[in-house]
């Protein structure tokens, strides 16, 4: 039996300020597309992208939620130039969960991508797109990314998978995109899949002050391995520390998570770190990139 790590991170980080999680429900309450590049979109097969190149993600952010839940969050589906298909994969149900996310790398074809491309505009992902606010509260959004040589594609949905098929403060037009945004997004996430481990580069760590679980034994502590803690890019919502581990200071981090789990307390001399662990995707770059997607 298995279940997402978002769970388990929830009953592992008590890093709770619930100021920044009203900040994100401001911004998954926004109505409207949101911006990318300019261009045409139906010039997608046009030019061919090159293999670190995003061309589709899924992902889900906001909702009332504490803050902590979202640190470490991972995009639902995100594809490469390459036909990479890279996710989240299923963990063990245990607690403590894994320190490391369980994240897969899979392979489709160049011609499945550029198919996925013209499906994802034809179901309606286009820039600006109004696709209303429904009658939910406190429901998360769902960001849909597509792009294409005439540029990024890319709407945000409120509550496109919890909001009622006659919801009322939603047009005829409206409901039919969303539906019709909502089956891609499911396409996306039933991609064919033989997956194997991905292999990050880098990874961006969120690191806060050590405290006591409330529940569940101490597991022993490990020496960070890595650069300086917490880093010097506060996360706004759970003040906790962001910092990203690159070159060679990467498989050493990797190696120490992946004997460790949620609850493991990490030591900097007399400090004591709770470590919340964001392998880095080929087309992200730091904490900046991770943090936006929030």
């Amino acid at each position: 039996m298995t279940r997402l790590r978002g769970t388990l991170i929830a009953a592992a980080v008590p890093l709770v300020v619930l100021l920044g999680a009203c900040a994100q429900q401001t911004a998954a309450g926004s109505p409207t597309g949101t911006p990318g590049s300019s261009g045409t979109p139906e010039s997608a097969a046009a030019k061919s992208p090159a293999a670190n190149d995003l061309v589709l993600r899924t992902e889900t952010y906001g909702g009332f939620v504490a803050p902590d839940m979202v640190l470490g969050r991972f995009p639902q589906i995100s594809v490469y130039g390459d036909g990479r298909v890279i996710s989240e994969g299923p963990v063990p149900a245990i607690y403590p969960g894994p320190a490391l996310p369980n994240i897969q790398v899979s392979m489709i074809t160049p011609e499945l991508v550029r198919q996925l491309v013209k499906e994802g505009l034809a179901a309606g992902v286009r820039n600006g797109s109004d696709l209303g606010q429904p009658g939910v509260a406190d429901a998360p959004s769902t960001r849909v990314t597509v792009v294409t040589a005439g540029g990024k594609q890319v709407v945000t949905i409120n509550a496109l998978t919890e909001a009622p098929s006659n919801d009322r403060r939603l047009t005829a037009d409206q409901r039919s995109t969303r539906a019709k945004i909502a089956a891609y997004v499911k396409k996306l996430g039933a991609l064919p899949k033989n997956p194997v481990a991905y292999q990050p580069t880098a990874v961006v760590v969120f690191a806060a002050p050590w405290t006591e679980p409330a529940n569940g034994p101490v597991p022993p502590a490990k020496a960070w391995p890595g650069p300086a803690l917490p880093g010097t890019d506060i996360d706004s919502a759970t003040r906790a520390g962001c910092l990203a581990v690159t070159g060679d200071q990467t498989p050493k981090v990797l190696t120490a998570a992946r004997s460790a789990n949620a609850l493991t307390p990490w030591t900097t001399g007399s400090s004591k770190w709770r470590i919340v662990f964001r392998p880095l995707l080929p087309d992200e770059n730091g904490c900046a990139a991770v943090k936006a997607t929030r």
